[in-house]
């Protein structure tokens, strides 16, 4: 097992970390509040971390009090294949940010949108 594993890493990387295939990955989806000491912040973070436990979406969720840049560069270092980033600039628009490891995109969401965004490519794998 430990062969295939570094096999996949061999192949399924570029120069920020690991990019998990789908099949491969640890979690489907990794959830990072950016200020735990926003309370809409914390809120909207928790309410979507509940809601994709409830869809069976394997989550992880990134409650450590570490800058957004920490957090943010552990989740592509980890390799996690789909990202929701909750920060309070985006807050203030009303939207996350939704972030596909594999393709390397990001697109600004409501976060009553993105577990449907999350959902639909996760059928697709």
């Amino acid at each position: 097992v430990s062969r295939v594993v570094a096999a996949c890493v061999e192949q399924c990387h570029d120069e920020f970390g690991i990019v998990w295939p789908q099949a491969l990955a640890p979690w489907d989806l990794i959830i990072s509040p950016l200020d735990m000491g926003n309370p809409q912040v914390k809120e909207t973070a928790e309410k979507l971390y509940a809601d994709a436990q409830k869809a069976g979406i394997n989550v992880l969720y990134d409650d450590r009090d570490e800058r957004a840049g920490v957090k943010l560069k552990d989740a592509d270092l980890i390799g996690i294949p789909l990202r929701i980033a909750i920060g309070e600039r985006k807050m203030a628009e009303g939207k996350v940010e939704f972030k596909s490891r594999s393709e390397n995109t990001a697109e600004a969401l409501a976060p009553a949108d993105v577990l449907a965004r999350v959902k639909t490519l996760l059928a697709k794998k």
